[in-house]
């Protein structure tokens, strides 16, 4: 017999580079010519083929029971056509599960890409929006070989549901 499902909230907080630091970066839009510096992003792709792509999404919605990590590489989500959209994330860990008391949700304007710490854990991109389209940055094999979930339905019989302001 399956445990009852719990309905845990998180509260979106608006993201910043300061306030994402623990799960990576937030890299929002500058003037061309800026020279490298901190607030471009450090990607790690050395262990395989990059890949960079178009993805459409669909019915989102803003719960979850699952949430994500890779391994071996940075990854590089944002949204096209200028939307903003939510993320949930927790720090990267030894552990083979999330800090579900450092789980935090995002709301990310349409002028910012999120580059993610390798180990971070992610449920997301979420939107209410009927589908949106998205760009991501990984390795062309981390969907098959570097795709870690942890079911907090089956684990611990939670979902989250990310609020908005």
């Amino acid at each position: 017999m399956s445990q009852p499902t719990r309905l845990r909230q998180l509260t979106v907080r608006s993201v910043t580079p300061e306030n994402f630091q623990p799960y990576g970066q937030a890299i929002f839009t500058r003037e061309d010519g800026k020279p490298f510096d901190e607030t471009d992003a450090r990607l790690e792709l050395s262990q395989g083929t990059p890949r960079f792509y178009l993805m459409r999404l669909r019915d989102r919605g803003r719960r979850f029971d699952r949430i994500t990590r890779h391994v071996r590489c940075t990854q590089c989500l944002g949204a096209l056509g200028g939307k903003s959209w939510l993320i949930a994330v927790a720090p990267p860990s030894a552990e083979s599960r999330p800090d579900i008391d450092r789980l935090a949700a995002f709301l990310v304007p349409g002028n910012c890409f999120l580059k993610l710490e390798m180990g971070t854990w992610h449920a997301g991109p979420y939107f209410e929006a009927e589908r949106m389209d998205f760009y991501n940055l990984e390795l062309s094999d981390t969907n098959l070989t570097d795709h870690f979930t942890h079911n907090f339905r089956d684990r611990e019989g939670l979902e989250f549901e990310i609020l908005l302001p």
